[in-house]
């Protein structure tokens, strides 16, 4: 800086010095001595005052205002340290502390960006991959009966049966992938009830209990509650959930194995668990098996089938009930998927209602 804080002090003592020393001079019988005095005095203190005044409460602020501006330059947000001065009375430490409070924000919004692009490529790459499987298998079994395997029944059958299924798990992953925008766009809301969670999960068990016998696992409750576990949630939605954790749970266990699932009463809320003796989750791959179309084991999850959203819909409908989930698990030993809901009270009338379904 050409005008520094000492350069402002001495020439605004100079001035007051001068000014002392000519009003002092007004008065008769004054000596020079006495003169001299009062303008070394005058110099002296009024060159401290100005000085720490400009350096400590002036310049500094302004040479930290720069360089907080220098940074936002080379957007070296990183360095930025966010200072709580809002409350100071210098009007130029607020504006620091505003000026470094704003690069911060925008620092953070930049890196919530950039982690959004790289979310959109992945995403973008992911389902394409998903897509293109089951659409060039159904083209490759069409097209090879196109070419002459028509006229051969057994291959026509066996052709078209597989480019069914392919199809099929093309619809599934678009009905997927459909539910999972509209939950997250918030154009699908959660029409609340209360129901009997424990029924609910015994109809699932009847749902799955083909696919479970194939496999020689048992499908149970930990603990029966003949009065019924009341829950207030969306009854589809949640049904739709524990269809996911029991079929998973189905999906990745070993033969004879067994899949429990678990309710436990609080004074607001029913604690859910569904758990398996299966294969396990890696500790490393624990956090991200709720991110679409995430694979713990890309070629196991392929040969089980799956759009690989299924967990992900699960943690959006749990949101959606201000609710999360969570997950433990240990490889080769099994795996626990646990999450709360709000607990549900009938009135007498309903609870008689229930009661006479139930006989």
């Amino acid at each position: 800086m050409l005008v520094n804080s000492k350069a402002v002090s001495f020439l605004l003592a100079a001035s007051i010095s001068v000014v002392t020393v000519a009003f002092v001079s007004l008065v008769e019988g004054v000596s020079t001595i006495a003169l001299f005095v009062a303008g070394a005095l005058s110099f002296s203190s009024s060159f401290l005052l100005i000085y720490i005044t400009l350096e400590f409460l002036v310049f500094k602020e302004i040479d930290e205002i720069y360089k907080a501006f220098d940074k936002v330059r080379k957007k070296d947000f990183k360095s930025i340290v966010r200072k709580k001065t809002y409350s100071s009375q210098n009007p130029l430490k607020r504006i620091n502390a505003e000026l470094v409070d704003y690069a911060s924000l925008k620092h953070q919004e930049i890196e919530e960006l950039k982690k959004a692009e790289a979310y959109r490529r992945e995403f973008i790459a992911d389902v394409s991959h998903e897509l293109k499987t089951p659409i060039f298998a159904a083209q490759g079994y069409i097209l090879t009966l196109l070419d002459g395997a028509v006229d051969d029944d057994k291959v026509k059958y066996k052709f078209l049966k597989k480019a069914a299924k392919s199809l099929n798990g093309l619809d599934s992953l678009v009905q997927d992938l459909l539910t999972l925008s509209k939950i997250e766009s918030g154009v699908i809301t959660m029409h609340y009830e209360v129901f009997d969670i424990q029924s609910l999960a015994l109809d699932i068990f009847e749902q799955l209990e083909n696919k479970a016998h194939k496999r020689s696992i048992q499908l149970m409750l930990e603990k029966n509650y003949p009065e019924g576990i009341y829950v207030n949630a969306d009854y589809s939605r949640i049904s739709q959930v524990l269809i996911n954790l029991v079929s998973n749970a189905i999906k990745y266990n070993q033969d004879g194995g067994w899949v429990k699932v678990r309710f436990d009463e609080k004074e607001k809320e029913v604690l859910i668990t569904v758990t398996d003796n299966g294969l396990g989750i890696p500790e490393e791959d624990i956090a991200r098996v709720f991110e679409r179309f995430y694979r713990v084991e890309k070629s196991r999850s392929k040969k089980q089938g799956g759009s690989g959203l299924g967990l992900a819909i699960v943690k959006h409908i749990l949101e959606g009930h201000n609710a999360s989930i969570s997950v433990d698990s240990e490889e080769n030993k099994g795996t626990s998927f646990s999450f709360n809901l709000e607990k549900g009270v009938l009135n007498n009338e309903e609870v008689n209602i229930q009661r006479t379904d139930s006989i």
